[in-house]
């Protein structure tokens, strides 16, 4: 019996490269990909597949939020984190948030296949390169100096909402959107931001 797989990642050769990668072991199916969180709920909601492959950063959404949104819409599902920065603050919540399984994108295409075999038994799966551990965010954002709601605008802000929409996003005033984000530009030493968004994300934050 084959299991079913839904690759998401917003980069098309990785999605390709990865999807050729699937197909080539006979005990795998994939069975649909997405450049986005959203697609990728709105998708998995429908297809019910055994496992994702879910890349860590995303345009819409950080991979915590989309694992949270599919947890409801199809809770049994298996997710494999993808990705390329080893140390992001984000593995960390993306296994506190339910992921099976964190991997890094240059691993072995064998490594990777075994990676979703011992995922679909059951087992968790944390490439030995990283090592997440709860405080991780938090030392992150203690060096930035960012509170976690200056952090929470401007995550929204680097996915590109405006000050309203990000106003409507967290239930805080327009003003007070404003404000945050000046002190987050203010702490990360930025002049506009775009600006900050390049600090945040160069601090492993974003």
């Amino acid at each position: 019996m084959t299991a079913t797989v839904f690759v998401v990642d917003d980069h098309p050769v990785v999605r390709d490269g990865v999807t050729l990668l699937l197909r080539s072991d006979p005990a795998l199916t994939v069975v649909g990909s997405a450049e986005s969180g959203r697609a990728a709920v709105e998708c998995i909601a429908h297809l019910l597949p055994d496992v994702v492959l879910l890349d860590l950063r995303l345009p819409d959404m950080l991979a915590p939020e989309v694992i949270r949104e599919l947890r409801k819409v199809h809770p049994s599902l298996k997710i494999a984190i993808f990705t390329a920065h080893a140390d992001h603050h984000c593995i960390s919540e993306s296994l506190d948030a339910g992921a099976d399984a964190a991997l890094i994108k240059d691993l072995a295409g064998t490594d990777l296949l075994a990676a979703l075999r011992q995922v679909l038994r059951g087992e968790q799966v944390i490439d030995p390169r990283i090592q997440p551990h709860p405080a991780q965010r938090s030392d992150a954002l203690a060096r930035s100096g960012l509170t976690r709601r200056e952090y929470e605008v401007l995550r929204y802000a680097a996915q590109g909402l405006t000050n309203p929409e990000i106003a409507e996003a967290t239930g805080l005033t327009r003003n007070t959107v404003k404000t945050y984000l000046q002190s987050a530009l203010h702490k990360l030493g930025a002049r506009n931001r775009v600006e900050a968004i390049v600090k945040a994300s160069e601090a492993g934050l974003l």
